[in-house]
């Protein structure tokens, strides 16, 4: 089990020397859309994060296609061919979720990941499935709109925190939420708890809205991540029994 999974903090995971303030765990929710790519580095920024402050994870759902909903032009899809596809994935994830609970959403949003932004596989739902131990029929729930209703409700609770002129990922954690960071590639062990320290930092101050500065050409997803579930905490209003 990862460390800050189990509510402690110490010495930076990179080797440097550095060390982290021990204090109580605290819950960050974090809103993702699997077909976004700079959500996915969050993502695995958010992990190293776990390592090395005393933080805990609550994966949510929101979706880009529900986000650009009504716009003249969807900018995830300009030409409007992609629809169904850019829908599969996070119906997928609503379909585990609801089923089979946030452990299991955490495996297979780890293991939808790595096929759908390390491999490019974007037929991979099933696969990734089997990855993360479970049924591949539950890959036919991605073509439905069996659980739409799952994915708005989660949805429209991120934006009613953040607005909605942002994407995902949205984090929330305490009294503040903040779409974001952006970043590529994710920092790694000491490096991720400093930013997160910092965007905390930042998100804390009243009437602070944005820095910015040119992205890099193409998201650096890095080396493959090993499977695993993402570490997280369980809350009773999510309707799924907690674990880890």
């Amino acid at each position: 089990m990862d460390r800050a999974a189990e509510g402690t903090a110490g010495g930076s995971a990179d080797g440097s020397g550095g060390t982290a303030e021990v204090t109580a765990e605290v819950t960050a929710d974090f809103w993702f859309d699997p077909v976004c790519p700079y959500t996915w580095i969050a993502a695995q920024w958010l992990r190293e994060v776990t390592r090395v402050r005393p933080v805990g994870v609550r994966l949510r759902l929101m979706s880009l296609q529900v986000l650009n909903e009504g716009r003249e032009v969807n900018p995830e899809d300009p030409g409007g061919e992609w629809g169904a596809y850019l829908w599969a994935p996070v119906r997928a994830c609503a379909a585990v979720q609801q089923r089979y609970g946030h452990a299991a959403l955490g495996r297979f949003y780890r293991a939808l990941g790595i096929r759908l932004h390390h491999r490019g596989e974007w037929d991979g739902i099933e696969r990734a499935l089997s990855d993360a131990g479970l049924p591949r029929e539950v890959a036919a729930a991605a073509w439905t709109t069996e659980y739409d209703a799952v994915i708005r409700s989660s949805h429209a609770r991120a934006v009613a925190l953040v607005g909605t002129d942002v994407g995902t990922p949205v984090v929330a954690v305490g009294g503040a939420a903040f779409f974001g960071p952006v970043v590529s590639p994710a920092p790694r062990g000491e490096a991720a708890g400093r930013l997160w320290d910092g965007v905390l930092k930042l998100a804390s101050v009243p009437g602070f809205h944005e820095l910015r500065r040119p992205a890099a050409a193409a998201p650096d997803f890095g080396p493959e991540p090993a499977a695993g579930a993402f570490p997280r905490v369980g809350h009773k209003s999510d309707g799924c029994p907690p674990t880890g």
